[in-house]
């Protein structure tokens, strides 16, 4: 990787991490689990980034939470919140981010593939926080459909179609970002 492609790769990654901590923030508060907008940044950072870089970016902004720097919504951080509750879906956004990058970069960047891509990392967060709030919150699988999964799916329907639309934008107008690997930084 050369000079150039080495600080593209670094300054997208800082991007993708700050989108994501502005983006968590942009919510409506629910009792249990806010509504806000970090999918949408997380589906973006799949699709532009790809999988590996994509999950390195949302890896940088965990880590950032964890060490105590408020980034997750409502401006939480810290073990706790990754512990908690909701934190199963906070540990999502990295497997989400890398299923939509891996569907993204085997299966091309047409619209629709981009909405597919984007609803498999979907599907894998939900599947990963859900599964994390019953065991901590030692309910069935009904109630945590109705509290996590079911109030949150028309939202994430547009944040997913917004991605898509904007991500096929981005993948033309920045084509470098196709060859980032950082796996090629050390060569």
């Amino acid at each position: 990787m050369n000079k150039r492609n080495q600080t593209l790769f670094i300054t997208m990654g800082a991007l993708f991490t700050a989108l994501l901590a502005v983006c968590s923030q942009i919510q409506i508060p629910l009792p249990q689990i806010p509504i806000n907008l970090a999918l949408f940044s997380v589906y973006l950072a799949g699709i532009i980034l790809g999988p590996a870089a994509g999950s390195v970016s949302v890896i940088v902004y965990v880590l950032l939470g964890m060490a105590g720097i408020p980034v997750f919504a409502g401006f939480k951080s810290g073990i706790a919140a990754i512990t908690g509750p909701t934190g199963g879906y906070i540990v999502g956004y990295i497997f989400a981010a890398f299923v939509t990058g891996m569907i993204v970069k085997l299966a091309g960047d047409k619209i629709y593939l981009l909405v597919i891509a984007s609803l498999a990392g979907m599907i894998v967060c939900y599947a990963l926080g859900t599964a994390w709030f019953m065991y901590s919150m030692k309910v069935n699988f009904i109630s945590a459909f109705t509290v996590c999964i079911l109030p949150f799916l028309p939202g994430d329907a547009v944040k997913i179609v917004f991605a898509a639309v904007i991500g096929n934008r981005l993948r033309r107008l920045i084509p470098e970002v196709k060859e980032l690997n950082p796996s090629a930084i050390s060569r």
